[in-house]
């Protein structure tokens, strides 16, 4: 348990980035993501056979059913392109300088299609991305667009996905290096895409480098995720706050565990959210996952769980990116990502932090960007039996705005809010919480 000293410093130090202003200049691209970003992603349901109809449907369910409550990136993952030869594949994609082919069977008219019709929904287009450059243009000696020079002049052969042979890496030292990663922002740019999720760069920070400058000199409105989550380097902060989205966690899928990694990746990572980057914890896998393959399943988080999940991701300012099937979505599922508290919480943009932990019982607190005596606290039994505490005030970290406040002699009361249920308790010393398994207490609070 946390002693009343420690809370203090905590509270402290949080309220000070709360109501400081950020402590570094925003680049262009962080610009373009002021609040944690809201979307869906189609790996957790659709893996790597997502098809043109397939996104057009779902694009008219997001526009009509999720995008009034924030939800406007629709992201297509890994699958939408090919690694075929591309001199057979011509007028497909990116072929010409060697990164990939648009899929000629999945989506025939190509990409920018896709894009235009996301834009007349109101929603915003983005596409999966393997760093580097294809092995087949290295090959071929395929040639840098603009640049005397060729594939094999910027290729770093020794430089390979661990889990993925499809490209080898850019030795962003060579010459014509950056101008390979601006000729695909550029053309990805050209078909109007507006994010990009580019997986096995976190390892490489030149290369990260070399996206974000394509992005910025080229003056492209153009979100900048990265990925894998398992591969950090912390003197290497620096270089991932050049985009707008960092995966915090490892795979993130429905089971117990992805909940404890959540909660290590919070803690891990805390302080490092602020306008224009955000700590990603993953894709939210509720509804039907997996939908096109033999393994096809409902979500096997129960509803509590859900609740854990979802509050975890709103109170670390997460960006909310649902993996599950739009088409096919539960009402139970689409009441928690759709829940309007829970959503202020996320776009509130605060990183709460941990300030009661004892008998696998944690206690965490989100302070109100603009009004710390406002927030959300989340009361978290990482238990898999049924639960009930007494906490005090100096448990749920309320007697530290207290004194950091100057309110100690009007001993105030703390209103709490239910965000599931919308009922309300008052504290004015301690009160006992009943906390399902692997569940949570989730709460809007006010001091009064």
């Amino acid at each position: 348990m946390k002693t009343k000293k420690m809370i203090l410093s905590m509270m402290l130090t949080l309220i000070s980035m709360v109501i400081a202003p950020a402590m570094y200049s925003q680049t262009s691209i962080q610009k373009f993501a002021p609040k944690p970003l809201l979307g869906f992603n189609s790996y957790d349901s659709y893996r790597s056979d997502l098809t043109a109809d397939k996104a057009y449907a779902l694009m008219d369910v997001m526009a009509e059913k999720y995008l009034l409550f924030g939800y406007e990136y629709f992201v297509m993952d890994a699958g939408w392109y090919t690694t075929m030869n591309p001199k057979i594949h011509k007028g497909m994609g990116l072929e010409s300088f060697g990164m990939c082919v648009v899929h000629p069977k999945r989506f025939p008219n190509g990409v920018k299609v896709l894009a235009n019709y996301a834009h007349k929904k109101g929603l915003k287009f983005g596409v999966w991305l393997m760093r580097g450059i294809q092995k087949e243009a290295v090959r071929q000696n395929l040639p840098i667009p603009g640049t005397k020079y060729f594939s094999r002049d910027i290729a770093d052969t020794t430089n390979i996905c661990v889990w993925s042979d499809m490209n080898f890496g850019v030795d962003m030292t060579k010459p014509g290096a950056q101008e390979y990663y601006n000729a695909i922002i550029d053309t990805l740019a050209s078909w109007g895409i507006d994010f990009i999720k580019v997986d096995d760069v976190v390892p490489n920070p030149q290369e990260i480098i070399a996206i974000a400058n394509a992005i910025e000199n080229g003056k492209h409105k153009m979100i900048f995720s990265l990925s894998p989550g398992d591969v950090h380097h912390w003197a290497h902060l620096q270089y991932y706050k050049r985009a707008n989205m960092l995966r915090i966690t490892r795979d993130i899928w429905d089971n117990p565990l992805s909940l404890e990694k959540g909660f290590f990746a919070w803690e891990k990572f805390q302080g490092i959210a602020g306008p224009g980057f955000w700590p990603d914890m993953d894709m939210i896998p509720f509804g039907r996952l997996d939908v096109v393959n033999k393994d096809a399943r409902q979500s096997n988080f129960d509803e509590n769980q859900m609740k854990t999940f979802i509050t975890q991701r709103a109170m670390a300012a997460s960006p909310l990116i649902i993996g599950g099937d739009l088409l096919t979505m539960d009402d139970v599922s689409k009441s928690l990502l759709t829940n309007r508290e829970m959503l202020a919480c996320n776009q509130n943009g605060v990183m709460g932090v941990n300030v009661y932990r004892a008998g696998n019982v944690d206690v965490w607190l989100t302070p109100h960007r603009n009004d710390p005596l406002t927030g959300w606290i989340g009361i978290f039994n990482r238990t898999t039996s049924d639960r009930k505490v007494t906490l005090t005030k100096l448990d749920l970290g309320f007697i530290a705005f207290e004194e950091s406040y100057n309110l100690m002699a009007a001993r105030p009361s703390v209103l709490l809010k239910d965000v599931w249920s919308g009922k309300t308790i008052t504290i004015n010393d301690n009160h006992t919480f009943t906390l399902p398994a692997e569940g949570v207490a989730f709460f809007q609070f006010q001091m009064k």
